[in-house]
């Protein structure tokens, strides 16, 4: 027996079936020994074992920063290039716009993009508004005809495209409503407060020195004048027969009978047939079946083009979600981007073509 911290070699000879000497040798110590070729042979399992854990970490992080730079350029891509997903390729471009209508500048980039993209065929633009700002709706107003010169433009009248709705409606090529659709309220408006009763109550007076008489009128903290009036009602008349013209030309219909139309009367869609306020009833496929008849293929696919400022603190989930669904890929795998709320609360300033449902 020899003492543990002892160490011994010891060799054996054997004689295997092939005649063949194998020679072992054993290392240890004490009483304990392990052949060297199987403590060899655990220690390059051991090894094998630790590169193919490396190998799977690096792969790992190689395909994350392959992620981050296909979201990288992407991204760089949409920026540059000035479109959405789907953009490269001939398509259809479709805009939507809903809620009040204002001045709105990222919406007139977009369509002066979509006016000089060579990849973009044709636009519908799909309304659902009760209108806005007279100017808005002007601004709008031209920048699809701005499109209609290179292009076939069809709007799309959903749930509602009322007064300056409709002024933007008239802007397409071809309209196309459902038949419950709301359309129509050909007018101008303009409105504003009146708080000096409130101002008497609590004992709140305001007293003012002006140039002129008319300056600053109307005022909410006092009546209008008979003169402040007839200024703002000249104003808004003037607007007024802007608007009727720009429908008698659109619509190709004489001046007097758009007037009869034009004393603020909504009409549903087969109610705005009849009075040719638009071309036909119906929904998508009377869309492509317009846009075929303008050269444009139906096997185009439809590319919409959506506002991505809301998104910009979001720009690389939102890039990657655009490369994932061009790949095939869950867009859920990325989180959304978060919209701004209450972005529909506005405040609407100066001639205000819009349909209001109220009390009198």
């Amino acid at each position: 027996m020899l003492p543990p911290n002892m160490v011994f070699i010891h060799q054996q000879t054997i004689m295997t079936t092939e005649k063949r000497d194998i020679t072992l040798t054993t290392i240890g110590t004490g009483s304990t020994a392990v052949p060297r070729n199987i403590r060899k042979d655990r220690m390059d399992q051991l090894a094998i074992a630790e590169r193919r854990h490396l190998r799977r970490k690096l792969s790992f992080w190689r395909v994350v920063a392959l992620l981050f730079l296909v979201g990288i350029g992407f991204a760089v891509y949409r920026a540059t290039m000035g479109g959405p997903a789907g953009a490269a390729v001939p398509h259809v471009a479709q805009i939507r716009i809903s809620g009040m209508i204002t001045d709105d500048r990222e919406l007139l980039d977009r369509l002066e993009r979509i006016a000089k993209s060579s990849q973009v065929k044709g636009l519908i633009v799909s309304i659902s508004s009760p209108g806005g700002t007279t100017y808005g709706g002007e601004r709008i107003f031209k920048a699809i005809r701005n499109v209609a010169e290179t292009k076939p433009v069809v709007s799309d009248v959903r749930t509602l495209a009322a007064s300056a709705g409709y002024m933007i409606a008239s802007a397409g090529d071809y309209i196309v409503a459902g038949e419950s659709s709301i359309t129509g309220s050909i007018g101008v408006i303009f409105q504003y407060p009146q708080v000096d009763e409130v101002m008497k109550k609590i004992g709140v007076s305001l007293e003012e020195i002006k140039s002129a008489p008319l300056k600053a009128e109307p005022s909410p903290f006092h009546p209008a004048s008979e003169e402040a009036k007839t200024m703002i009602r000249n104003m808004v008349m003037d607007s007024y027969a802007w608007f009727v013209d720009l429908v008698a030309d659109r619509r190709k219909m004489p001046r007097e009978e758009v007037l009869k139309l034009a004393d603020g009367t909504i009409f549903t869609g087969r109610q705005a047939l009849q009075v040719k306020l638009v071309d036909q009833l119906g929904g998508d496929p009377e869309i492509r079946a317009y846009l075929k008849q303008r050269g444009v293929s139906e096997d185009l696919p439809v590319v919409e083009w959506k506002d991505e400022g809301s998104s910009s603190s979001f720009w690389f989930s939102s890039a990657m979600a655009s490369f994932l669904r061009l790949t095939g890929m869950d867009p859920s795998l990325v989180p959304s981007a978060l919209q701004v709320l209450g972005t529909d609360k506005l405040f609407l300033d100066g001639l205000v073509s819009v349909w209001q449902v109220g009390q009198r």
